[in-house]
């Protein structure tokens, strides 16, 4: 769900109760549509989140933690030169409007005290964060507009700020009587009649208005005088818990949040829901998952658009040495012609262009196509070259052929690193993995000494350690240098994955300990999602690497394999210690 006008209106009056007595102490830009203020207040530190990403846009308080870039975005300095130390005055939303003001005093460069308002419009594709000064100028934005963007209104530096146009109709709290005398006249179904009569509902309230008052597939102006007092009525009911708020967010079948409002929704029944105590901790359960990943997609993007393009020019190259491999095969052709022409010297003179001789080989008579600039011998002579150099093509693109199928598969390895980080700390590994291997030219640790990021770690139910590489480093560093002999080792049968090793300590591994390791290995590869994964386990004495292979790449010839079918409650009932 959207923020609509009424949600927004309740996360004002939270934030402006709970950020009173506040000031900015740092400022930072995790991402190019998030702004984090750490507050400073009696009562502790605290971190509030201004996001202006069209599918996550809010303000909340958060105790997430952010991976910040090392050079501050413009728009991150240009806030930190006129909030830094600012205290907070308030916050209120625009009756109707899905805008958040937040305001500041602070201190100026020539040491006045000033006043600027932080705008945070959370409208959709529109989503923006505005500073104004006390002027009612803006300083900035975070997107700007200009004329060619929008020609009804501008957000650009200097411009006075105005708010969006807005249609002339009633707001339902306060005027639930006006909203309804529109809407029993509007020719629409009830809940779009609700969206084009009124102000500040999303349409969730307005499906739920509908669905709770059984009229969901009637045309609003045509309602029977028991359906418009059904309909007010649960109106009615809408008003009271903006009221009384009673915060609820609605699971879907996966078990990730899919909806969320300030009242009960009825027309989500038979799906889990949970209820929260405020605002701000119903956004933050219904945001973090999304936005960590979004937040990931963003930073990675570089990587995947690289890994990409270096498989697809894998790819080509493959194709074109198998073609090359398909032409010089039928090499043996050339070495026969030579050696008849040979035999048959005496019959060639400089100028013809074929010759026609007996095949001692099957008796037959062949064709020999000749060059007319050269004689019987240099002809002779000529495909003995190409029959050498057919030859020797075919030893080279096999051999080409298999390196390029290793590069396929540590690339593919690769891109579902990438797309299984959690953190930018995985990013960055695969960055100076890349960097190493070859594959990046320009690449520069943050922190040299920084200790390298730990294996994932499960506890299975028999209370063995399961460890999880994150990817092909860990892979490396966890099979060759971490596990050891009767250590259990398992990985999906050609698919990329991470290796998953089971810490025997010298004891027999149990089965159940072992179907679920086999799991997490499906779980945490690239086929994460099939009903059936073929999965190969062996013991990690079994396991070799040569130099030649690329990171993440291991060699076994004593193994089994067995089909597996990932249970998610399985798997959520392991305990995760990391």
């Amino acid at each position: 769900m959207a923020l609509d006008a009424l949600t927004m209106s309740l996360l004002a009056a939270e934030l402006d109760e709970r950020l009173q007595n506040s000031r900015i102490d740092k400022i930072h830009q995790p991402s190019k549509d998030e702004i984090v203020f750490h507050m400073r207040t009696k009562g502790g530190n605290l971190k509030l989140l201004l996001s202006a990403r069209s599918g996550s846009r809010r303000i909340c308080v958060t105790n997430e933690e952010f991976e910040n870039p090392r050079t501050p975005p413009s728009f991150c300095m240009l806030l930190r030169k006129y909030l830094s130390g600012a205290k907070f005055v308030g916050a209120h939303g625009i009756a109707g409007e899905r805008i958040i003001m937040l305001s500041f005093t602070a201190t100026s460069e020539m040491g006045d005290t000033v006043s600027i308002d932080v705008a945070a419009e959370l409208m959709g594709r529109y989503s923006n964060l505005v500073i104004i000064n006390g002027d009612g100028k803006i300083i900035d934005a975070m997107k700007r507009v200009d004329a060619d963007a929008s020609s009804v209104r501008q957000l650009l530096p200097g411009l006075t700020y105005k708010l969006p146009p807005n249609r002339d109709n009633p707001r339902l709290v306060g005027r639930l009587g006006e909203v309804l005398e529109k809407v029993f006249e509007f020719p629409a179904l009830v809940d779009k009649a609700f969206m084009k009569c009124t102000q500040g509902i999303g349409p969730v309230i307005a499906r739920e208005i509908a669905y709770n008052s059984g009229t969901s597939d009637i045309m609003a102006n045509n309602l029977t005088r028991a359906e418009r007092a059904a309909v007010q009525r649960r109106a009615q009911r809408v008003v009271e818990y903006y009221e009384n708020p009673m915060w609820t967010v609605i699971y879907n079948e996966q078990n990730a949040p899919s909806e969320f409002s300030f009242m009960p929704l009825c027309q989500y029944d038979g799906l889990d829901k949970k209820t929260f105590s405020s605002v701000n901790e119903l956004l933050v359960e219904y945001y973090a998952r999304k936005d960590r990943t979004e937040r990931l997609k963003q930073k990675g993007r570089d990587l995947h658009k690289l890994v990409s393009n270096l498989i697809d020019r894998t790819q080509r190259k493959q194709t074109a040495r198998a073609e090359e491999l398909r032409r010089s095969v039928d090499n043996e052709k050339y070495r026969i012609y030579g050696e008849l022409l040979t035999a048959n010297l005496y019959a060639l003179q400089k100028g013809m262009k074929s010759v026609e001789v007996l095949n001692y080989y099957d008796g037959n008579t062949v064709t020999i196509p000749l060059d007319v600039r050269l004689t019987g011998n240099q002809n002779a002579q000529k495909y003995y070259k190409e029959y050498k150099r057919r030859q020797t093509a075919v030893k080279m693109m096999t051999k080409l052929l298999r390196e390029g199928e290793i590069e396929l598969e540590y690339l593919n390895s690769v891109s579902y690193n990438i797309s299984a980080a959690e953190s930018e700390k995985e990013l960055t590994a695969i960055r100076a993995e890349l960097h190493d291997a070859g594959y990046l030219k320009y690449f520069k640790a943050k922190d040299k000494k920084q200790k390298p990021q730990d294996f994932i770690r499960y506890i299975s139910s028999d209370g063995f350690l399961i460890l999880v590489g994150r990817n092909n480093s860990q892979n490396d560093r966890l099979t060759m240098k971490i596990a050891r002999g009767k250590d259990m080792w398992f990985h999906t049968k050609k698919a990329p994955g991470s290796h998953v090793v089971v810490m025997s300590e010298g004891k027999d591994i149990p089965l159940t300990t072992q179907n679920e390791a086999a799991m997490l290995a499906a779980y945490h590869s690239s086929l994460k999602g099939e009903r059936k994964v073929d999965v190969d386990y062996t013991f990690v004495k079994n396991i070799k690497k040569t130099n030649d292979l690329k990171p993440g790449m291991v060699i076994y010839h004593t193994y089994e394999s067995a089909p597996v079918t990932v249970d998610e409650k399985v798997i959520s009932k392991l305990r995760r210690v990391n």
